[in-house]
């Protein structure tokens, strides 16, 4: 603020050079606001050297003559408001949602790049593309989760998932907050809150089950279905495996990556790196497979072609006729994955060593995922207590007799 106009006026660097700028403004916490937008909006053009000293300052030796006189004199009036004149311009949705994705992708493996520019395409763009960022507004962005969340979802009869919603307006939320932080204006997504997520729904086959799903399967598939309920392995993982990653002499599968959506892809995550060790039922699969090896592609688990096992032909064509035969309830092969969890769980192995064994990061969604049958390895249902009370009540009976 100048002390004898007490008007508001900007002090920054330019072109190598310190520049300072009058407004009309009075300085008021409303107008100081104010102030603070247009700062950080060509403070961001600053930075990616996209400054236009007329849009901002018509009125400067430095930027007379531009077309933008009018606009940018009344944003320095501060007669800019409902009724009277739009914002600076900003981007459009689909021209920003590019730069956002271009900017990011690098930080992705190929299936995430796929997804998000799925949801960029698909859901995001047709409804918010060619809006400014800067006039989508919260009412929209809540309208907008408010459809999606009706729309029909994989299964017959039921809606899209709370998940699939939170991710698709996850990614809005992204887009629109960084608009914000680069254009000076508030992100209609602040504070946006989540839709609940139901519980994972865990339904691992018991050990009587498993064995009998080994048994029952066809002969070709049996051994991949060995290593899938006893390593834990995730989808991708058991049909992206090569032979280099089996170390027969050190008994251990070594997960390095995954292959999903028709390709050889990065592991979900850095903790997905890891050793799975061998039990007999595995290491006794993987020789046979081994014996049987003709070199074609390396994978383990190949079909004529040399290609990883289509999750969809097994799923379709093996595991759904299998359980039907057997009697059992429907479930996703994935269930494998948490029978081998629960199975370990089951048989007392430290929660620690089974969290690294499936590649999570701690033992946080071991326990949260799987505390049923947590709570019955650690023995965390009352009976240490009740041993407690009854020893107790035994030493005072004790006493009184004594």
């Amino acid at each position: 603020m100048r002390k004898d106009t007490g008007k508001l006026f900007f002090d920054f660097h330019w072109a190598g050079k310190r520049r300072r700028e009058q407004t009309t403004l009075d300085d008021t916490p409303q107008n100081r606001k104010k102030a603070e937008q247009v700062l950080r909006a060509f403070s961001v053009d600053i930075e990616r050297g996209v400054f236009d000293y007329a849009r901002y300052f018509p009125n400067s030796r430095v930027a007379r003559g531009s077309v933008e006189q009018q606009a940018a004199k009344a944003l320095l009036q501060g007669t800019v408001g409902p009724g009277t004149m739009e914002p600076p311009a900003t981007p459009l949705f689909r021209e920003f949602a590019d730069i956002w994705f271009a900017e990011n992708e690098v930080r992705w493996r190929r299936t995430t790049q796929e997804l998000m520019r799925m949801i960029v395409d698909k859901h995001l763009v047709p409804l918010f593309g060619d809006h400014q960022v800067n006039t989508i507004q919260r009412a929209d962005v809540l309208a907008f989760r408010a459809e999606f969340a009706k729309r029909p979802g994989k299964k017959k009869d039921e809606t899209i998932s709370p998940k699939t919603v939170n991710d698709t307006v996850g990614v809005l939320k992204s887009i629109l907050d960084e608009a914000a932080a680069r254009n000076g204006f508030t992100s209609p997504c602040q504070n946006l809150r989540r839709l609940k997520v139901p519980k994972a729904d865990v339904q691992p086959f018991t050990l009587e089950e498993t064995r009998k799903l080994i048994d029952t399967c066809r002969p070709d598939y049996r051994d991949y279905v060995i290593v899938r309920a006893f390593t834990g392995m995730r989808t991708g993982e058991v049909n992206g495996l090569k032979w280099p990653c089996v170390d027969f002499a050190r008994r251990e599968i070594l997960i390095r990556e995954t292959f999903t959506h028709g390709a050889q892809d990065k592991t979900k995550t850095n903790s997905s790196v890891r050793e799975i060790v061998m039990s007999p039922p595995v290491h006794d699969a993987l020789k046979r497979l081994h014996g049987m090896a003709d070199d074609k592609s390396g994978y383990v688990f190949a079909n004529r072609n040399g290609q990883p096992f289509d999750t969809h032909n097994f799923t379709n064509r093996v595991w759904y006729p299998l359980l039907r035969h057997l009697g059992l309830r429907s479930r996703r092969p994935y269930q494998l994955r948490h029978t081998c969890a629960t199975l370990w769980l089951t048989a007392g192995e430290n929660p620690l060593w089974i969290a690294r064994q499936l590649g999570h990061s701690n033992v946080e969604m071991l326990f949260r995922v799987y505390a049923r049958w947590v709570k019955d390895v650690t023995r965390n249902d009352g009976s240490a207590f009740e041993r407690l009370l009854e020893a107790s009540t035994q030493g005072s009976a004790t006493e009184e007799e004594v």
